[in-house]
């Protein structure tokens, strides 16, 4: 991993944490928070990811890594209580919470006691019940247990080699898929944290800890927002827990990773990016890691994310949704006249006005456009700020319906290509299918509005028809009498 970050103590309330920092400071905090027996490396896939946006903090809870243990007993709410003070000393506004694992357990109970403090919460196999794998406890529990008693921790550390040798062999299976991604390096480094020496009673006690911190009964309490990662082959953290999720905190974001254990960021790492990045409307995936995005851009993305929410497209999508697509849109410029595309163009862009009236004009006989405009072309309507078209030629490529030219005040778009369309809802599926539902809901409402205009025009007709017929009914009525008497003489004169 690229050294793109730094390293530093906190004293918090008379406790030292020690965490890693990346991304640009001032910037909204997210606070990446490791499992059991793990370090802050835990959660370094997410990073440098997370670092383009955010102010991120990955800590070593006290006891692992390099943070001194807690003075007593460890426990999860008294990890929530920590992280509380600390959200407190560094951030000056709800924080986005990154936690695996233990980590998992430790956000969700920190947004049930500290709500105002979270923003939203990505939870990658996070622990529910407490109660791990049967084979965990069958396996490695008794381990475990040793080593929270004097005697138990000088038996297991005289034989730290070959514990560390059986453990690994017990681990591998448990912890990662079958045809798991994840590189040596980063399995090495991950069990050289979990067997770290001296460590051995906070994993007993976090053992412990987890079982008597059991969430169940509690989740439909959670207001935070949250997306929820787990792998379909966790066997650590067991996948029933996914369905107490399911069963009593149905707001929550719950998606499940094939070919991923319970360690879905490093053994599917693209795939735990790009949810991770749809969801934190990250504005890119994973190019230029730990490289912020530009305060100019930044400010353009959110203004942007800000608009779309009064638009057609952006209907019903929340913040990060919006700032997810906004990244996604590029902004164009056309002066008073200027033609922004012609009937004949083939186009797969779709067009959301932002400043300006777009005029629509189409040759009501169906000819192809000519070069130059002339009298026969038909001005059909103008499009305003927040209204959206484009979305058939977008759909199947085929030529544009109607010319669109830029009103006499010029017009700014925002457009998004076929190709980052479909990207977007391969990433994220609600907001694909959002989108999509909002283009269909805004095409019928202009539909509904031609065909109005259509039936009013043939309600016109018809009345137009029946009053020349009630003239000349009256007409004939009129003149019936000195048709008769016409008729009578011409019948003498015959």
């Amino acid at each position: 991993m690229e050294q793109a970050y730094t390293e530093r103590d906190y004293n918090v309330g008379g406790q030292t944490i020690h965490v890693v920092e990346a991304g640009k400071p001032g910037r909204q905090i997210a606070l990446l928070i490791h499992g059991w027996s793990s370090s802050w490396y835990a959660t370094s896939p997410l990073l440098g990811l997370l670092a383009q946006r955010f102010h991120c903090i990955a800590v070593d809870l006290p006891g692992y890594g390099q943070s001194p243990p807690f003075e007593g007993r460890t426990t999860i709410p008294r990890y929530a209580e920590l992280l509380a003070d600390f959200i407190e000393m560094v951030s000056d506004g709800p924080v986005v919470l990154v936690g695996h694992s233990m980590g998992g357990m430790t956000s969700v109970t920190l947004a049930l006691t500290h709500p105002a403090l979270v923003e939203r919460m990505v939870l990658l196999s996070p622990t529910i019940s407490g109660r791990l794998s049967t084979s965990i406890n069958v396996l490695i529990s008794p381990i475990t247990m040793m080593e929270r008693f004097g005697l138990g921790r000088l038996l297991v550390s005289s034989v730290e080699r070959t514990i560390v040798g059986l453990t690994d062999r017990l681990m591998r299976p448990v912890s990662f898929a079958e045809r798991s991604g994840i590189t040596r390096q980063d399995y090495e480094r991950i069990r050289q944290d979990a067997r770290r020496p001296g460590q051995g009673q906070v994993r007993a006690e976090c053992f412990i800890a987890m079982q008597e911190n059991d969430l169940s009964g509690r989740l439909s309490k959670i207001e935070t927002p949250a997306l929820i990662l787990w792998g379909a082959e966790d066997n650590t953290v067991p996948l029933r827990d996914a369905g107490v999720v399911a069963d009593e905190w149905p707001t929550a974001d719950l998606r499940i990773i094939p070919k991923a254990g319970h360690w879905p960021h490093f053994e599917t790492p693209d795939i735990t990016r790009r949810q991770v990045a749809a969801y934190l409307g990250l504005p890119r995936f994973s190019d230029q890691l730990y490289t912020p995005v530009a305060e100019d851009e930044l400010v353009e993305i959110n203004d942007t994310a800000q608009f779309l929410a009064h638009s057609a497209i952006g209907n019903d999508l929340n913040l990060a949704q919006r700032t997810r697509l906004a990244a996604q849109l590029q902004r164009k410029e056309f002066e008073a006249g200027e033609t922004i595309v012609n009937a004949a163009d083939e186009g797969e862009e779709l067009f959301i006005i932002q400043r300006g009236v777009v005029e629509v004009w189409k040759d009501p006989d169906g000819i192809e456009p000519r070069l130059q405009r002339d009298k026969q072309l038909q001005h059909m309507a103008n499009l305003h700020p927040g209204q959206i078209t484009g979305e058939l030629a977008l759909f199947d490529k085929e030529k544009r319906s109607a010319d669109l030219i830029a009103g006499p005040e010029g017009v700014t778009l925002l457009t998004i290509n076929r190709e980052k369309l479909l990207a977007l809802g391969e990433d994220d599926a609600v907001l694909g299918t959002r989108l999509m539902w909002n283009m269909s809901t805004a095409m019928s409402k202009r539909v509904r509005f031609v065909l109005w205009q259509l039936n009013r025009a043939e309600e016109r007709r018809l009345e137009m028809l029946k009053r020349q017929s009630d003239v000349s009914d009256s007409v004939f009525a009129r003149n019936m009498p000195r048709l008769a008497t016409d008729q009578a003489q011409s019948n003498v004169n015959a």
